[in-house]
Parts: structure tokens; sequence; C-alpha cells
């Protein structure tokens, strides 16, 4: 069987952190060397990659200077205007250097805070000028590991403080840039701020501008608190928060392993691909944003190995979306469905008009419902239905 072959439609981008990650974990130093911006660019273009995403210190040093800064800044554009490769999302580092140690926006000491302020302002700047559309924030040091250690309230309205400022700057500037908060439950933290998309659309609540915020839901960071992604990507569609998603693989629950995706639970990566290109049973299209894939090649890997993975990637994500297709298109599947009453579920449960006076005269509800049949009777049918995703999974049909 052919294997798909992806194209710029696809919309599949990669950040620079995850193909130029050099395998230096906390046990060991390097197994490959440093990438070049240039290369990575080209390469991503030929394999038929349409974006690349980067950190500031991704792209130049932390420290640079503003020469060495634009010098980067440069050979990133001359690249791109060559390969028609686009960057569609951009974030800055609040958590590599000591000075971030405690976090960026919610670090105790204020100096830090405004440090770390004044670095993304810098970052949205440049963010505008490659015409990134989405500003990614992780949080990955804004927590503690002790609990004496963080006012969390304060905390949290330091994040406030820190997200309204810079909502109001793009709004300033004029930029066409919408916010994605990326959750996490920890690493490198005890515990880390914001840990569930849920948290942080409560959060996004509570903020002056939450149109121009939204979440950058992890597959690996969701997996990591033991929830479900599929289910927690599916609630902030409905809240109309998915402004952008990083996809990797997971294993359990455990460190953040970054694999290649699908190369976790891949039963969640079906459903998930199949929320996002088909929508409910009987929608569309639901997510039309990048295909970001957040990973990092396997510290095993030479620099075959790195292109191989960014391949892997891509062609898994087109061959779930055949398979879901397929799932789909299937009358046994369309019939299982029936039976297990999913489209049911989008049907409101009170009738057009119908007034709670009305169901508590509706003799149907109560009085005549026979809630006993259930008892022995009257199967959902969902095994039936997982098996039929097992075997489209597997190739059977």
């Amino acid at each position: 069987m052919a294997l798909p072959t992806p194209t710029k439609e696809d919309k599949f981008s990669f950040g620079l952190w995850t193909i130029g990650w050099t395998g230096t974990d906390p046990f060991g130093g390097p197994t490959r060397p440093d990438l070049d911006v240039v290369e990575a660019v080209e390469k991503l273009a030929s394999y038929g990659a349409y974006g690349m995403t980067f950190h500031d210190d991704d792209l130049f040093a932390f420290g640079s200077t503003d020469a060495e800064r634009q010098k980067q800044i440069d050979r990133l554009k001359e690249a791109l205007a060559a390969t028609g490769l686009v960057i569609p999302m951009v974030t800055t580092n609040l958590f590599s250097a000591p000075v971030f140690k405690d976090g960026g926006l919610t670090n105790n000491d204020r100096e830090v805070r405004r440090y770390a302020l004044r670095k993304v302002l810098r970052n949205i700047d440049l963010a505008a000028e490659l015409g990134a559309q989405t500003y990614v924030l992780w949080g990955g040091r804004e927590g503690a590991e002790y609990d004496a250690a963080k006012d969390v309230q304060s905390a949290m309205a330091r994040y406030r403080e820190g997200m309204n400022l810079l909502t109001s700057y793009v709004q300033e500037q004029g930029y066409d840039i919408r916010f994605a908060l990326e959750p996490k439950p920890n690493e490198p933290r005890g515990d880390i701020l914001l840990p569930t998309l849920g948290h942080a659309m409560a959060f996004i609540a509570t903020l002056e501008h939450p149109d121009l915020v939204g979440i950058n839901p992890e597959v690996g960071h969701e997996q990591m608190a033991g929830l479900n992604f599929t289910a927690g990507v599916a609630q902030a569609l409905d809240h109309g928060k998915l402004f952008h998603i990083d996809l990797n693989g997971q294993r359990s629950i455990k460190y953040d392993q970054d694999l290649v995706f699908a190369h976790g639970d891949l039963y969640n990566a079906f459903s998930l691909v199949d929320l996002l290109e088909n929508g409910s049973p009987d929608g569309g299209q639901a997510y039309t944003g990048p295909r970001h894939f957040d990973y990092k090649p396997s510290r095993t890997e030479d620099y075959t190995g790195v292109w191989d993975s960014v391949r892997a990637n891509m062609v898994n994500y087109l061959i779930l979306k055949e398979r879901a297709t397929a799932f789909r298109a299937d009358p046994e599947v369309q019939e299982a469905l029936a039976q297990a009453k999913v489209n049911e579920l989008a049907t409101p449960t009170l009738g057009q008009g119908e007034s709670v006076r009305d169901l508590l005269t509706d003799a149907s509800a109560w009085e005549d419902f026979d809630a006993d049949a259930y008892f022995g009777g009257r199967g959902a049918g969902f095994v039936r239905l997982q098996q039929l995703v097992t075997e489209h999974l597997l190739g059977a049909r």
C-alpha cells in the first residue's frame, strides 16, 4: 500500500526546538550537533511541511547582541522567501535561562517579572514582522515545588496582569495576533500553574480581552495528567478556544515523552484526528489551523533519524485521516453509531418550546417509563463500535 505524501496544503508545522533538539536530557549531554535555522527551513520544505515555529532563544542565543539577533532574523527571512515556508506561530522562552528559575510572569521577584514582559513584548514585535498570527505561552516554570514558596492567588493575579498587558499591546499595535496558553501539570516544576486546558479556560474567562486568548493543548501534557486528550480538545472547540494544537505521542502517566505523533495512545490519536478532520458524526472539519508537531526526535537517533521522525509525524497523521474517513463512510459503522444512539445526543432533551411544567406532566418521562428494561437489556453497543474502530485502525476493513 502506498503511503500518503504530505503537502503544504496539509498545514503541517514543526517547532525549531523539535527538529533542532540535540538529545540533551537530565542524565546526559547532546548526542547530535546543533541544527542551523536555514537548513531546518530548507529540509522541512523539502519534506512537505508548510510552517516552522520557534522560541526567540531557538533562533538566536539568549543574551545575543542586537546585531547577532538581526543576523539570524535576516537569514531566516531569506530562507522563508526561498522556500515558501511560513511562520504561523512564535513563542518566548521564559524557562531555560537561570533568571527564569522561578518563572517569568509569576516569578516572586518583581524585577524578573518586568524583564520577562519586556522579553515577550520584543518577541511579539518579531512575530508580527514575520506574519505569525498565533503567540503561544507555555508557563513551564510558572509554579513551585513547595506550597509555602508560592502565594498562588497572587501568582494568578500577576499572570492575569501580564496577559492583560500583552493583549492590550497587540491591540494598540494593530497586530493580527491571538494568544494561546499551553497547559501542563508538572515538569520541569513540581506543580505548574494552569495544569490542564480546563484550568486555562477558566483563567481566560477572567481576562480583560478573553477573545484574544485561547488554548494550545498538547497530547502529552493532558495525558500526563491521566486525561483524555480528544475529550479535552472537543471541550476547547465547544468553547471556541482551540487556537492552536501540539501533536505528539505519550504512553501513560509518566514524564513528558514527546514521542512521534501516534507512537503513544493510538486509539486516542485516531479519535483526535477524526475529531479535527470530521467534527461531530454528522459534521465537517472542526479545526482549520496548523497541525503542529511538538515532539523530540529520540536521543538514540542520528541526523537521518531526525528527518525520519519528521516524515513519520506527518505520514501517521495522514494515515489516521484516511482511516477516519473510511470509518465514517462504512455502512456498518453508521449502523453501529445509530444503535449506540451517538447521533441522538445532538437532539435537545427538551422539545422546542417545551417547559419544565411540560416535562413534569409528561407521563412518558416518568410514570410510563420502563427503567427496568435496562437491566439485562437495551445494551448500548459501544463494544461493537470500538471493535469497528479497531478493525479500521488495523486495516482489516
